[in-house]
């Protein structure tokens, strides 16, 4: 199937978050299996945080003030490499994040890029503010498609009569592999296509799993 037939899923992560980053590799295994193309995108969570540190248990307010460096580099090789550069770049950072429980340093970000094809010297971007206009523009355009009331993921997909619809979610994990990955994506689309439909929801029990 050719690319301009393929639906249009836009997905906005911040690679710190472990539970973006169970939705994004079920995109991923959906890619496979549907025709799909996940557009990325970066969104903040400090960004969205930056106004209630005091309000945030300390641990979390000081991870919140040091998550502005890996979506700097985020949004840094998008504007000199190009968007298309982003998914890449997600994966190799997400995985030493996550699956590796490799420390967020300058060291790590290095090496991701490198996996990614990408200059070193990018990941000098995380400890300066020349592209935070940028990266609020992006977690802005993400968060209005679904109020404030939501963190990351972000997915927005076709909806009725073609008009796009975003969710925050779906939050699952592990993340979904073959056919059940396809059946969540398909019922994603059908409650996407119904009018008025905004929420489901339940308390989670299990931490995210990486495999």
């Amino acid at each position: 199937m050719t690319a301009h037939k393929k639906t249009t899923a836009d997905f906005w992560f911040d690679p710190l978050c472990p539970w973006a980053w169970m939705t994004s590799r079920w995109m991923l295994e959906v890619e496979k299996l549907r025709p799909v193309r996940v557009r990325w995108h970066v969104m903040s969570l400090a960004v969205l945080n930056e106004n209630r540190l005091d309000e945030l248990p300390e641990d979390y307010a000081e991870a919140m003030r040091n998550a502005w460096g890996p979506v700097r580099v985020c949004v840094a090789a998008a504007q000199e490499h190009g968007e298309e550069v982003l998914g890449r770049l997600y994966t190799a950072l997400g995985t030493r994040f996550h699956n590796q429980g490799l420390p967020r340093e300058r060291e790590t970000i290095i090496a991701a890029l490198e996996e990614a094809g990408l200059p070193a010297s990018l990941a000098d971007a995380a400890g300066s503010d020349a592209y935070d206009e940028a990266l609020r523009k992006s977690h802005a355009e993400g968060i209005e498609k679904v109020g404030t009331e939501v963190g990351t993921p972000v997915i927005a997909v076709p909806g009725p009569e073609g008009r796009e619809v975003a969710f925050f979610g779906p939050v699952v994990t592990p993340a979904p592999k073959g056919e059940a990955a396809a059946r969540l994506w398909d019922g994603t689309l059908l409650v996407a296509s119904t009018p008025g439909f905004y929420e489901i929801k339940r308390t989670r029990t299990e931490g995210p799993v990486f495999d």
